[in-house]
């Protein structure tokens, strides 16, 4: 099993109860059942509806409805020692960016987000944990947080107390996970410190055909969905809805994951 000890344990103690009443939506997120408690370093995120998008310009447009089965989502982006480990007992190559203290990759990082891993490397950490990467809808309703048509996992508004972006050219680096507050399901870093590669295909007009219910994106395509901003990028980039896109094969200082896991 992936290493968790650096996790804190009042993190992964926390409450169902308190994290999704606190902002569900009304009439659309069940009580969590006690069974579908989640495993350790993971939150359940409850089942409902959102309007995933923004109507506007832009691929994030048109908003529409989707509605989301109860899953299971990591509370930290995957870090420098979780997949260190990976890499120890699969024999896998080490991130692009490894021990290079400018990116704070390496072994002297071990509770900052890995980087320099591909979507076939998120990918195979993920099945080697058990897991599976989120798709692109399950990743931006769990950002939200249960908080409906707005900007950020907190709110309309975002500064550098409250996530780790780029703010007028100046950048920090990725920071170590649970250094601001978690959002309305208990993630943390849904806007900031690594953008994360999901599982979809990308295609900038998939929001006009896109399936209601738990949708995963196009069945093919030239590049993989990236969300979230990252220490590299700037506010706008960081919303919740904002979408880009990488090849599959990509190796970026800013890019990392999570990953999710089914109820059953």
């Amino acid at each position: 099993m992936p290493h968790s000890s650096f996790l804190s344990k009042s993190l992964l103690r926390r409450t169902l109860m308190l994290t999704c009443a606190a902002f569900a939506f009304a009439g659309t997120t069940p009580v969590p059942n006690a069974a579908d408690e989640p495993p350790a370093g993971m939150e359940l995120i409850p089942a409902g509806e959102f309007r995933m998008g923004k109507t506007g310009t832009g691929d994030h447009s048109p908003a529409h409805k989707v509605t989301i089965d109860s899953f299971y989502m990591d509370t930290f982006e995957v870090t420098n020692a979780q997949y260190l480990e990976f890499c120890e007992q699969t024999d896998r190559k080490l991130p692009e960016f490894w021990g290079r203290d400018a990116y704070h990759c390496g072994p002297d990082f071990p509770d900052h987000p890995v980087v320099g891993v591909s979507w076939y490397d998120a990918t195979a950490y993920a099945e080697w944990a058990g897991k599976r990467l989120p798709t692109e809808a399950e990743w931006e309703y769990a950002a939200r947080g249960g908080l409906s048509g707005k900007n950020y996992p907190e709110g309309n508004e975002i500064d550098t107390t409250r996530a780790n972006f780029s703010w007028q050219g100046i950048t920090r680096g990725t920071l170590h996970i649970g250094s601001f507050t978690a959002n309305g399901y208990g993630l943390y870093d849904m806007s900031g410190n690594v953008v994360e590669w999901v599982a979809d295909y990308y295609s900038s007009d998939y929001y006009n055909k896109s399936v209601r219910k738990n949708p995963t994106g196009p069945k093919k395509g030239k590049f993989r969905v990236i969300r979230g901003g990252g220490w590299h990028s700037g506010p706008s980039c960081s919303r919740v809805y904002f979408r880009n896109a990488l090849p599959a094969n990509w190796l970026d200082f800013a890019v990392g994951f999570r990953c999710a896991k089914d109820l059953r």
